[in-house]
């Protein structure tokens, strides 16, 4: 039996000496040690090119427009306009150093010897892009005039200044409507309010104070702007109202039986406030009639007031033409001034100067950046017209007769094999982007919904089950709502085999609520 000398003190030792020989016959005590391991392990990694490509296959139109726009201020190689180049010459010439220059060039030198390949009358003349011209379709939405847009906060300003205020009230007054949020609502606690405001004005205003000013801002225009809560801006509509008994019952609801108003548990807030069946009835009209979101009718852009969508893609299926709606995007070229230089370089001897060779590197660095954003354009359009026309053949019964119910159950991986692509490049091409067509303009995410296999053995799309049990909701007694167990029977009877759980989710994702929520008086 061996052991390593360095144990032959220790309590191992000890206890290894009592045991048997015939146990410890053919075994060895090695301390244990540290080891090298050499592994091979494949790992992947994208370059540059394909990083470039991923974002802007990701890109809706509008986006696509901004980060064109972005590469143009920030690389002086890429320039907008049509490549035009023209065989002569003066074009650049296959020729090398002589063997002089070869002997005192550095490997910077010799990669730039090689620019008459890098540079070749081919490829420059393939290095620009054109977009792909649009169809003639309605979108005159693109150039309408917002100039005259109002705006919300400006608008506020505008009255207040002409209310008959100090100074400092004023000057509140101009700070409270700065911090409403976009509904038109202050969402800050006046104490914090009051502090920030003395802070950054060096006053010494009081809550009171505060509360003054937000009294005034609550007396502008449209009614309930400066609202705390939803059942204050309510209250606020309530109160420029001609007092009638409607109103005076709907005030009382709002002030007394609020929580019971907002989960629609109308009898029980009936009961409380001893009313009438008709009462109660024209109270609830008179709530339901307000606004509560004060900013409607304003917003910072004429783009969020019209919710205007543009259209990534355009599809007539008279003629069965799919375009990109490239009507915005400029034509990119590479620029001429960063080519001359090269062919000062590269054809004039004189022209090798340590100066310029470091001028000639930089150039070509813009040059390589300014190619490689023009490749990643034409590769975004290619890849998303090829994913695009996989979705308009797999759903060619939709975009010929238009219709929900002509969906057919489709997944990101039938697109996938049916367009060559990976699943992640599918779903990075179709998010956030819109297509045109002749029933009007749907999200591409609008063409994919699960399977699911009727009692008759026929496939159908979630979407049409969607449609059917949305279409049972709107036709309800909304006095007495159908809950989802009953939902559930219907469908069911209808040849649709949808569990419980799976009626309350369609139900969720349409936005609709539950049966308690959308009983009315």
């Amino acid at each position: 039996m061996l052991f390593h000398s360095g144990f032959k003190n220790t309590k191992i030792y000890a206890i290894w000496n009592k045991i048997p020989s015939t146990l410890t016959k053919n075994y060895y005590l090695y301390p244990m040690s540290q080891k090298q391991v050499l592994q091979q392990q494949l790992k992947q990694t994208l370059s540059p090119q394909q990083l470039l490509v991923i974002g802007l296959l990701e890109c809706p139109l509008l986006e696509l427009e901004d980060r064109i726009k972005h590469e143009l201020e920030d690389n002086p190689a890429l320039e907008e306009g049509v490549t035009e180049w023209e065989s002569s010459d003066d074009a650049i010439q296959a020729e090398s150093f002589d063997e002089t220059d070869k002997n005192d060039a550095s490997s910077a030198d010799e990669d730039l010897s090689q620019l008459a390949e890098y540079l070749s009358e081919d490829e420059l003349a393939d290095s620009g892009y054109e977009p792909m011209s649009g169809a003639s379709v309605a979108t005159d939405f693109m150039f309408t005039n917002f100039s005259e847009e109002a705006d919300f906060t400006s608008n506020l300003l505008e009255q207040i200044r002409m209310l008959d205020l100090s100074e400092a009230r004023l000057q509140m007054g101009e700070y409270i409507i700065g911090n409403l949020d976009t509904k038109g609502y202050l969402d800050r606690e006046v104490s914090l309010l009051t502090i920030d405001y003395n802070l950054q004005y060096n006053q010494q205003a009081t809550e009171t104070d505060m509360f003054e000013a937000l009294t005034d801002v609550q007396s502008l225009d449209p009614a309930g702007v400066g609202a705390r809560s939803l059942d204050e801006c309510l209250l606020l509509q309530l109160e420029r109202k001609p007092f009638t008994p409607s109103v005076d019952n709907a005030m009382r609801i709002l002030e007394e039986c609020y929580d019971l108003f907002t989960q629609r548990h109308y009898d029980k807030a009936q009961a409380q406030l001893q009313l009438t069946d008709d009462e109660m009835r024209d109270a609830i009209q008179e709530i339901t009639r307000l606004n509560p979101h004060p900013s409607n009718g304003f917003s910072e852009t004429g783009y969020e007031k019209n919710n205007v969508v543009i259209p990534d893609f355009i599809y007539d299926s008279e003629t069965g033409v799919l375009q990109l709606n490239n009507q915005s995007i400029p034509s990119l070229k590479v620029g001429e001034s960063y080519v001359q230089l090269f062919q000062d370089f590269s054809g004039n001897a004189a022209n090798r100067t340590p100066d310029r060779r470091a001028v000639v590197q930089f150039a070509k660095q813009k040059l390589d950046r300014a190619k490689s954003f023009i490749d990643a354009i034409k590769q975004r359009e290619t890849t998303l017209l090829s994913i695009v026309n996989a979705i308009i053949v797999y759903q060619k019964d939709f975009f010929v007769q238009g219709g929900e119910t002509l969906l057919k159950p489709m997944t990101m991986k039938d697109i996938a094999n049916l367009s060559h692509y990976e699943i992640s490049t599918v779903s990075r091409a179709v998010g956030n982007k819109y297509i045109q067509t002749n029933f009007g303009i749907f999200p591409l995410k609008y063409f994919f919904s699960e399977g699911m296999v009727t009692d008759s053995g026929e496939e159908v799309s979630t979407r049409e089950i969607k449609a059917l049990l949305k279409e049972m909701i709107d036709s309800e007694d909304k006095k007495h709502p159908l809950p989802d167990e009953k939902l559930c029977e219907l469908l069911q009877q209808k040849g649709y085999p949808i569990a419980r759980r799976t009626v309350a989710k369609y139900r969720e994702q349409l936005g609709l609520p539950v049966a308690r929520l959308r009983k009315s008086f």
